[in-house]
């Protein structure tokens, strides 16, 4: 009953979001609230000055951290949406000629997951959900557009991951590695459903899913390990469109026409220039080490601003700054960038921050050391369940992967180290698949293709259902790395 007490604060943001459905700015801050009140009242440990200025100091680098690759993040997705570089994108696969199998992979687990990996935001629905209604029946686009979406779990240039390595004090490399593996059953789940839906039955076409898969998986676990989450779903995306166009062009080596047409579109090029600089910084970064001349200090967290993939974002906005000084879709533009950024930006920021420090001062005043002991006391496939329910729970409630972690990942941080690694990217799993299937990803596509209202609550009930076959698929991968 205690630990229950403790997490009342969290029970609060659920029954805001799920039964009263309220926005999640509204339950990040009522919860936080809470917490203060009940940290004052006595309710967990007594309250001390230099605890509250801990998870103040914790928070504030956290959400610095946060806003630094959020903020040109938004950015760059509103120029790319001026410079009309996703419908470029679309007329652009439309234009391949590819078999309805090849299509569903190279959206499924190579365009879709490339531009989220990139940008994160459902910037990707942009680009597919125009181009499945225009390859599929109405019904089916939709799901395979959820469904391409909550594929890929690390958005924004992997900033969940970064976030959760540094609350639960574990590598980053390792976490995201580790989270690779937990959520690849996901990954050929959801493709072979978005097969299904569009009707494909041949064989051929479910054995070239398996390939692309073990492709997928391979890459982003690599790229995990070796180069960091900011690189891994950019480059697992972008290897494996790569290799579906590849085949597809040595099926047509003889044809010319159809060769020129897979190159990739030139209003496309800014993704191409953010891929080039993301790695380009990689490589300085491993040679020069000069990320670590710039360290800010909290009480129990750090941040390297320089080797923030915000840098990245940064240098690829001021060449765009540049580019639309020669071009009229900056001119012909009613809406200032300061103003359009103002407006999105202004609401996820301050509903993270919120979450974040929210969760900061559970950890400082005790409030999760209930959760902890929970956790510690049950067998490892119970606990590896109990993790994946509350990192779905947290991920879908909140409708972001940054936000999930920043609810529970704290707790995870109390556990041995033994299981600490493991439960950890149960959590980052679970968190960012339930986010990429949450009611704002449905909102967006709904918005995106014009639906009616019996779309609508068939898409919620399907998302839903999604996050269930995900969360239970993340369990299972999890339960079976523990046992190997």
């Amino acid at each position: 009953m205690v630990a229950l007490f403790h997490l009342s604060p969290v029970l609060l943001v659920t029954a805001m979001l799920v039964v009263l459905r309220r926005p999640p700015i509204h339950a990040a801050i009522a919860g936080t609230l809470l917490v203060v009140v009940l940290w004052l009242a006595g309710a967990a440990d007594a309250w001390r000055l230099d605890s509250m200025v801990a998870a103040a100091q914790d928070t504030a680098v956290l959400f610095a951290s946060t806003a630094f690759v959020i903020v040109p993040g938004l950015a760059f997705v509103i120029c790319i949406e001026r410079l009309g570089v996703n419908l470029a994108l679309s007329q652009w696969v439309r234009s391949l000629g590819l078999a309805r199998g090849d299509q569903i992979v190279f959206i499924v687990l190579g365009l879709a997951p490339l531009l989220e990996a990139m940008t994160g935001f459902g910037v990707s629905l942009i680009a597919t959900v125009p181009l499945l209604l225009s390859l599929f029946e109405r019904r089916v686009a939709l799901r395979i557009a959820l469904t391409g979406m909550a594929i890929m779990p690390w958005g924004t240039l992997g900033l969940a991951t970064v976030i959760g390595a540094s609350l639960a004090h574990l590598d980053t490399f390792a976490l995201a590695s580790t989270s690779a593996l937990t959520s690849a059953p996901v990954f050929f789940a959801l493709g072979a459903m978005a097969l299904y839906l569009a009707g494909v039955r041949e064989r051929r076409e479910w054995k070239g899913l398996a390939v692309f898969w073990l492709l997928f998986v391979s890459v982003l676990y690599g790229a995990s390990r070796w180069l960091g989450p900011e690189v891994a779903g950019v480059a697992a995306g972008l290897v494996t469109a790569t290799s579906v166009l590849s085949t597809r062009m040595w099926r047509l080596r003889s044809v010319d026409g159809q060769r020129d047409a897979m190159k990739w579109p030139q209003q496309a090029w800014p993704y191409l220039v953010l891929i080039v600089c993301i790695v380009t910084l990689k490589a300085v970064w491993t040679i020069t080490s000069w990320q670590d001349i710039w360290v800010v200090q909290g009480a129990q967290v750090t941040w390297k601003p320089l080797a923030s993939p915000g840098i990245a974002l940064l240098l690829v906005l001021i060449g765009l700054r540049f580019y639309a000084r020669d071009t009229q879709s900056q001119a012909t533009s009613n809406v200032r960038m300061s103003t359009a950024l103002a407006a999105r930006a202004k609401r996820p920021l301050v509903t993270i921050f919120f979450f974040l420090a929210m969760s900061q001062m559970m950890v400082k005043a005790g409030f999760l050391a209930g959760l902890m002991q929970l956790l510690s006391n049950l067998s490892p496939n119970a606990a590896t369940s109990l993790v994946a329910l509350l990192g779905a729970l947290s991920g879908y409630m909140t409708g972001s992967n940054v936000g999930g972690n920043a609810i529970f990942m704290p707790a995870i941080a109390m556990l041995p180290e033994s299981s600490r690694l493991l439960l950890a990217a149960v959590q980052n799993s679970t968190a960012g698949h339930a986010a990429m299937g949450s009611l704002s990803i449905v909102m967006l596509i709904l918005g995106l293709a014009k639906t009616q209202a019996w779309e609508e609550s068939e898409l919620v009930r399907f998302g839903f259902a999604l996050v269930c076959l995900n969360t239970a698929l993340v369990a299972l991968a999890a339960s079976l790395l523990a046992a190997s």
